[in-house]
């Protein structure tokens, strides 16, 4: 696995304003199993990152690949699973992306988005959102 997935700036540093730690807690395909992982808020990801050993212990398992463009331009293929994700309270099967073993977990906007949770980066916390249905056009 690539460089891209390890953790190169403290949370909450010059280089990661409005990143923040937030536990979640990834249940096993057993629906009894359930791994609590501290993760760094990043809605500049669009999938759950984990370290693909935390995914394997749970019997999570990869079911494609998807290309993904890191910062820098440059494009990786990478495996995803399926897994049911609990963040404050709230419980969603999500997309995860099966990163490097010592890739730093990352919560990504689809994990957000599927929970009903916003950012509030001054706050340093997730909060409770709506679900949207206005259409851009409507006239």
């Amino acid at each position: 696995m690539e460089e891209w997935t390890r953790k190169r700036f403290p949370a909450g540093s010059a280089h990661c304003i409005g990143t923040f730690n937030w536990t979640m807690e990834i249940v096993g395909a057993d629906g009894l199993s359930v791994a609590a992982v501290e993760s760094l808020v990043d809605t500049g990801y669009s999938y759950t990152v984990l370290p693909a050993a935390v995914l394997e212990r749970l019997n999570i398992v990869s079911i494609d690949t998807l290309e993904f463009e890191l910062v820098d331009g440059r494009v990786v293929e990478l495996e995803i699973g399926e897994a049911r994700i609990r963040v404050e309270g709230r419980e969603r099967t999500r997309i995860v992306v099966f990163g490097s073993d010592d890739a730093t977990p990352l919560m990504g906007a689809d994990t957000l988005q599927g929970a009903a949770l916003a950012v509030d980066p001054l706050g340093r916390r997730l909060i409770p959102t709506r679900g949207l249905m206005k259409p851009h056009d409507s006239g």
